[in-house]
């Protein structure tokens, strides 16, 4: 498979925020999301073997907690779900960040899959496949990127219309960073105020998490591989 980086670090999102974790950063997306902080996994990138990603993860040890992340990491499923296999067989807890796009039927149930819903800020709206609904568990969190207003609603709405907090587990909303973000450790780099958001959805009384990528605020919010 193809991967970009394999580093070890602090969880930056969802219910798993602040845990340690082996982050495996495969190479490719078939999106192109406006606010998109990780356009550098779209080319290149670097070809492992099966046991060489398992080697590199064990050279991380011993944190047990994986995310595979993108890029989109479904692109590769076929190389993915073995590997997922055998790393669940060697107790390792395993989490998947995907845009929602891709199936999910072949994803080991008991991995824990953060899945997105791209809003229309994101260029890419419409894109989230619907049968994916059927394949999420009380173990995964379904995420919405929010931009502005417009993003918001959209969101309530599908949360409401598709019963997504009987669903999943969580229901996060993330307010979008910008994508050339200052050095500033600060939600000045949000394109929305939190606080905003916040204001929104306690004003609709909405069953949902804010998420905030706290990684973003531990270091600069350029910098990669953390």
């Amino acid at each position: 498979m193809y991967l970009i980086e394999i580093y070890k670090s602090v969880q930056g999102e969802s219910s798993f925020a602040g845990r340690p974790c082996i982050f495996v950063r495969l190479a490719g997306c078939n999106l192109r999301c406006s606010w998109c902080d990780s356009e550098y996994t779209f080319k290149g990138g670097y070809k492992l073997s099966e046991n060489q990603v398992v080697a590199e993860i064990e050279k991380l040890a011993p944190v047990k907690l994986i995310e595979f992340t993108g890029g989109e990491p479904l692109l590769q499923e076929l190389e993915l779900v073995p590997l997922m296999e055998r790393l669940l067989a060697s107790g390792y807890e395993l989490m998947i960040e995907t845009s929602g796009e891709r199936p999910l039927d072949r994803v080991p149930a008991v991995v824990h899959k953060i899945v997105d819903v791209k809003c229309p800020g994101s260029g890419e709206g419409g894109s989230f496949r619907m049968s994916n609904l059927e394949f999420l568990t009380k173990g995964d969190e379904v995420k919405f990127v929010i931009t502005d207003r417009s993003d918001y609603e959209f969101a309530r709405d599908f949360i409401r219309s598709h019963a997504i907090e009987a669903r999943a587990g969580s229901v996060l909303l993330s307010p979008a960073f910008h994508k050339a973000p200052s050095t500033a450790r600060s939600t000045d780099n949000c394109m929305l105020d939190p606080r905003e958001l916040v204001e929104w959805m306690l004003s609709d009384g909405l069953e949902a998490r804010l998420s905030l990528q706290i990684h973003k605020y531990i270091w600069e919010p350029q910098k990669k591989g953390v």
